[in-house]
């Protein structure tokens, strides 16, 4: 597996609060409010996939390191 630069290089934010960005809800209309759901629910499943895949490559190296 290759190593990628970029990822290392970019900065991480500080805190886990950081990573979602709050916004005032009482002035978005229904469907404003329907939409950001909507894209939360996305980058959530995005992070539980990349999770997935890193959990999957720390088995595997965990399982290669202990035979």
């Amino acid at each position: 597996m290759a190593i990628d630069l970029d990822e290392m290089l970019t900065p991480r934010p500080k805190a886990p609060a950081t990573l979602v960005e709050a916004v005032a809800l009482e002035p978005l209309a229904v469907e404003e409010i329907v939409q950001r759901i909507a894209a939360l629910k996305a980058e959530i499943t995005r992070c539980e996939a990349a999770l997935a895949a890193k959990q999957a490559t720390r088995a595997a190296a965990d399982k290669f390191f202990k035979s």
